[in-house]
């Protein structure tokens, strides 16, 4: 069993949103499964933070606003390599809206990420650019949290670098694998595997929790 949860623990739940289940614009495969997990996990959670990718129209991670470029190619930014996504989660859309049946109304923050225009945000604590704090790092020291849970989508891009970067951050984490799922974009599961075994970010399974 994993340690008890106690009153300094959050449960990070990261971008389950109708785009990246199936039907929407940028699907993870099976990602609607995380959503039973996660809501049953959410009730062992004093504390729950859900992360909401926010873009504007025509954001530059866009395929569409990269003239003569695909979806998944990767390509140079200023601040590094980047995937093009189809459009997805543009702010106002029912794409960029919470799964109808995630059930957590005790969650006490909701970060929007990704409305910068320039810039794309996997990680709920940086922007891509690893240098633009979203702000969360300082809610969650001053809410006196200190171990992050983690769960939802996708967990080789958006779960795995706020995982890393709450480890930056000086965060205890813990990935809850199986209340997350992967799209795999050229061998970035097994790259997310390899980064949390070298980081010794521990993945357990949601039966340990709930």
């Amino acid at each position: 069993m994993t340690d008890k949860i106690s009153d300094a623990d959050v449960l990070l739940v990261v971008d389950v949103q109708n785009d990246f289940c199936p039907g929407g614009n940028l699907a993870v495969p099976r990602g609607d499964e995380v959503v039973d997990l996660v809501n049953r996990l959410g009730v062992r959670f004093q504390h729950v933070v859900l992360t909401q990718d926010w873009h504007p129209s025509g954001h530059r991670s866009f395929a569409s606003a990269n003239p003569g470029r695909q979806p998944y190619e990767t390509v140079a930014f200023p601040y590094g390599p980047q995937v093009l996504w189809p459009e997805h989660c543009v702010q106002g859309t029912p794409g960029a809206q919470f799964h109808g049946a995630l059930q957590l109304p005790h969650a006490e923050l909701v970060l929007r990420k990704g409305y910068r225009r320039a810039i794309d945000s996997y990680s709920a604590f940086y922007e891509n650019d690893h240098t633009t704090p979203t702000g969360l790092a300082g809610y969650l020291r001053e809410r006196g949290l200190g171990r992050v849970f983690l769960a939802g989508l996708a967990l080789d891009f958006c779960v795995r670098y706020s995982a890393e970067d709450a480890q930056r951050c000086g965060f205890a984490v813990i990935v809850v694998e199986d209340a997350c799922r992967a799209i795999d974009v050229a061998g970035s599961l097994a790259a997310t595997r390899q980064a949390f075994a070298q980081l010794a970010i521990p993945c357990v399974a949601a039966q340990t929790i709930i």
